[in-house]
């Protein structure tokens, strides 16, 4: 299989709760996470081609939740091996500064998670 991620993800071994910021809907749950996308895990598939305010919380370098508010495209929606989930790919389109520090930590600490 050939590796078209342009960056490594590490997978969400904990579950990371996903909110729809603008409605405060649940969105699913993080499947993996790297520094420019995620793929969430949901019940329902997404729109083709959406864009999405989604917020979550990871564990800062203390151990302590912060939360996380990043603007996101649908890149693809498909069934998942679970009847009723969906996967969706999602790449980060509006990251602050303090989100992306936050996230590239999240990653550095678990470089055993990385898929």
């Amino acid at each position: 299989m050939v590796e078209h991620r342009r960056a490594p993800r590490r997978r969400a071994d904990e579950s990371i709760q996903v909110t729809n910021a603008i409605t405060g809907e649940s969105a699913g749950r993080i499947g993996n996470l790297s520094i420019d996308g995620m793929m969430l895990v949901t019940e329902r598939p997404a729109r083709d081609d959406a864009l999405y305010q989604f917020s979550f919380q990871l564990p800062d370098e203390h151990g302590h939740l912060q939360q996380v508010e990043i603007g996101m495209h649908e890149q693809w929606t498909e069934a998942a091996t679970v009847p009723g989930q969906h996967w969706v790919g999602l790449r980060f389109i509006d990251l602050s500064p303090e989100d992306h520090a936050l996230v590239q930590g999240w990653l550095e600490r678990g470089r055993q998670h990385w898929e």
